[in-house]
């Protein structure tokens, strides 16, 4: 990729989002629906393409989880059209006062949400990324430069062109979809140096991706995190309840952020809990990675119960795997959380209305989960439609990013002729009046 290449796409984007932020809902509305049309229409086109995707992923020996998230078929493309037009139906949130207010000198003040520009979305693997960055862009009035990873080069080339096609019908400018060429690691360079054409960037994948971005960008960036979950079982659990909810949080979609990849029991329910959840576990073909209390009932399952490692307990697997701990104390769950964790997502499991409010309180997490799975930190299970990423940083936005987290805000104030004096507040005079 050239640097001239880069310039051309970004300068589009730039021309587009100046276009594109002052349209109204409706254009906006109509412009998402044409997109999802458009998707289910040439389904069979983006599969072509995608097939390309995953033999080269095979040959290259990608483990199944990650052709998982590479792999697109109708169904699935079907779903991603559906959440494009879900995020058409969301409220828009551009122009939304935050606040406002009279001020004692009779100015009119209002704090007004925008878009935030041109934005940069840097993201591996899973090319349903595409789609979905793309609308919740458009839908917030923002350009988006797509950088996907060359492994869904093919697939992310054929979507980036149906929704620029499907855009050209409308009123918002083709422009404001882009993807960025090349798929060498220059052109990620290139992007994350773009200060000035680009306004933020968002990267979404794994640690050593979104570190880089951190640490080599000149562009603002906001950081979304890795998911090491924990699902904490209390004392005062119910244990049928919290076998449901790990086998949800970690086997329904083990290659997602916001599935388990540690569970922890506090001492207390450990002869009732710990042989149970390894023999499901095991069941739904599980590796436990456990401590020596875990792995002391682990008599009779063979190598579905591993020892664990230090590492182990840092780590996304991202597949059939999970690390486990007996723990002595709430305090002690937490204070495994907070040493291991990544500030994602963490459940506790438990009837007591005291120990939830103090996990609550204690874990200082993007999302904290009572009595529910994991699996649920997710802008569409919010509500909020299809999600940007999940930021784990704790300036501008947390957790699901959903439209209000794309948007930045001014300040609007509108007086009578107000000057600012030596005095105070005059109102200037006005000789025709």
């Amino acid at each position: 990729m050239s640097e001239h290449d880069f310039l051309k796409v970004a300068l589009a984007a730039k021309e587009a989002a100046a276009e594109l932020a002052p349209l109204p809902r409706a254009p906006k509305d109509a412009a998402l629906r044409a997109i999802a049309d458009a998707l289910v229409a040439r389904s069979a086109e983006i599969v072509e393409a995608n097939a390309v995707d995953v033999a080269r992923a095979r040959e290259n020996g990608t483990s199944e989880y990650m052709i998982d998230r590479l792999g697109l078929d109708a169904g699935r493309i079907e779903a991603i059209a559906e959440a494009v037009r879900q995020v058409a139906d969301l409220p828009d949130p551009v122009g939304e006062v935050i606040r406002g207010n009279t001020l004692p000198n009779g100015l009119e003040l209002r704090q007004l949400r925008v878009p935030l520009g041109v934005i940069g979305i840097i993201y591996e693997g899973r090319p349903n990324v595409t789609v979905d960055a793309a609308a919740l862009c458009l839908k917030s009035g923002n350009a988006t430069l797509l950088r996907g990873s060359s492994s869904a080069y093919s697939s992310n080339t054929v979507l980036v062109r149906v929704m620029q096609d499907a855009l050209a019908g409308t009123e918002v400018p083709a422009g404001a979809v882009q993807l960025v060429p090349g798929q060498t690691r220059e052109s990620v360079k290139t992007l994350m140096k773009a200060r000035g054409l680009v306004d933020v960037l968002i990267p979404r994948g794994g640690a050593s991706l979104i570190n880089s971005v951190v640490e080599e960008s000149t562009v603002p960036v906001i950081e979304t995190g890795v998911g090491n979950c924990h699902v904490y079982v209390d004392a005062e659990a119910d244990l049928d309840l919290a076998l449901e909810i790990l086998l949800n949080a970690k086997v329904q979609r083990p290659s997602v952020c916001n599935a388990a990849e540690t569970f922890l029991v506090h001492a207390a329910v450990a002869d009732a809990f710990v042989p149970r959840a390894l023999a499901a576990l095991a069941g739904a073909g599980v590796t436990v990675h456990g401590d020596a209390r875990i792995a002391s009932y682990g008599e009779g399952l063979g190598d579905t119960v591993v020892p664990v490692t230090e590492e182990d307990f840092g780590t996304e697997y991202l597949s059939l795997d999970i690390a486990a701990a007996v723990v002595d104390s709430l305090e002690d769950a937490v204070a495994h959380i907070r040493k291991y964790g990544s500030a994602h997502t963490d459940a506790i499991v438990t009837r007591s209305v005291t120990a939830s409010r103090r996990f609550v309180a204690l874990v200082d997490s993007a999302a904290v989960a009572v009595n529910a799975s994991t699996r649920f930190t997710d802008g569409g299970e919010f509500g909020f439609g299809a999600e940007i990423g999940i930021s784990t940083q704790k300036l501008h936005a947390r957790g699901p990013m959903g439209l209000p987290e794309l948007t930045s805000t001014k300040w609007v104030y509108t007086g009578e002729g107000h000057l600012r004096t030596s005095e105070g507040t005059v109102i200037a005079s006005c000789p025709n009046a």
